[in-house]
């Protein structure tokens, strides 16, 4: 059995170690695996490969490698991977769900006390050498605590379910919205479905969302979603981009029709100069990095190892993407 190992995205760029290659080849002496550090190799090594894991398989050269049966996602996302010849064939698709159940839920909160104790009026405050208390205690809606706050959580995958395990620690009230509203979700209050969406949203001090992109989740909050949240909540995207309708949020920001909002990822990356996002006051923004952990690699590395042992001997794996729904449909 061949499997290519192949990761590189942009500027994030991996090869597996060879400490660690020299590990898998000895737990699996039947694989041939091929690490690949440059696409110059790339097309001619997938023809004959049965396995194939890195950020996406490359979707032009899918009809040449007639021996695939399985793709590992080197992320939860997994999108990229999505295009038509794939989802209609028999090959497995896995993704390295459950990498980031610290790493993301932790941004999350980080980035609500950042809102809620009005931390971007006093950085400006910082930077313009100005002690002005007041600005900051009443500033965009005032001063408040997470502790008796309320969280909608649109999404329960591991991240969801990891924020609402941390968020009630907190003292906060949590309510999540999922695709089967039926199964319940631990320490959450309530779980809704979609119709239950704008009364979820006019509910929440915080709205986080934390759904997979797919065709029903595209532009999931738009403009009758921003204007069925209070003046003074905030929106919390650590999912996709895609998932918001940026114009409308932007439109909904400047208009202070909610009270601001923290922003991981975006419908264009990396986030153009000339995005007003840059510039809202209102706005924390970072540049797609709740995710990272120190050992992304290592971890995820971990699943594809479990993960290649469960293939090579026929067993049930993990993290199996529903190709046809988007996402790894027992942890919704």
């Amino acid at each position: 059995m061949k499997v290519v190992a192949y990761f590189q995205l942009n500027e994030v760029r991996w090869a597996i170690p060879e400490r660690d290659l020299a590990e898998l080849r000895h737990q699996f002496p039947s694989v041939r695996l091929v690490s690949l550090e440059d696409d110059a190799h790339l097309a001619d090594e997938l023809v004959d490969a049965d396995a194939f894991a890195g950020w996406h398989f490359p979707a032009q050269h899918f009809g040449a490698a007639k021996r695939l049966r399985w793709i590992h996602s080197a992320s939860a996302g997994i999108e990229a991977n999505l295009f038509a010849d794939l989802i209609a064939s028999d090959v497995i698709l896995t993704n390295s769900a459950g990498l980031h159940v610290v790493s993301i839920p932790e941004h999350v909160l980080a980035t609500m006390l950042v809102l809620a104790r009005n931390f971007p009026i006093a950085f400006r405050l910082q930077q313009e050498k100005r002690w002005e208390r007041f600005e900051i205690i009443a500033g965009n809606g005032g001063i408040r605590e997470l502790a008796g706050s309320k969280l909608a959580i649109l999404g329960v995958g591991a991240i969801g379910r990891s924020l609402t395990n941390k968020a009630t620690a907190l003292g906060m009230h949590v309510r999540v919205l999922r695709r089967n509203p039926d199964r319940a979700v631990p320490g959450a209050e309530q779980v809704v479905g979609h119709e239950g969406l704008h009364e979820l949203l006019r509910w929440a001090d915080f709205v986080v969302l934390a759904v997979p992109l797919t065709s029903e989740t595209r532009h999931l909050i738009g403009t009758a979603e921003l204007q069925a949240m209070r003046s003074d909540a905030f929106l919390i995207n650590i999912a996709r981009g895609e998932v918001v309708d940026e114009r409308a949020l932007i439109e909904s920001l400047r208009a202070g029709a909610i009270a601001g909002a923290g922003l991981d990822v975006f419908a264009t990356e990396p986030l153009p100069p000339e995005s007003p996002l840059w510039e809202l006051p209102n706005v924390v923004l970072t540049p797609h990095v709740s995710g990272y952990t120190p050992d992304y690699f290592g971890k995820m590395l971990a699943i594809f190892r479990d993960n290649l042992g469960r293939f090579s001997a026929g067993e049930r794996m993990r993290n199996v993407v529903d190709k046809r729904l988007g996402y790894v449909a027992d942890s919704e």
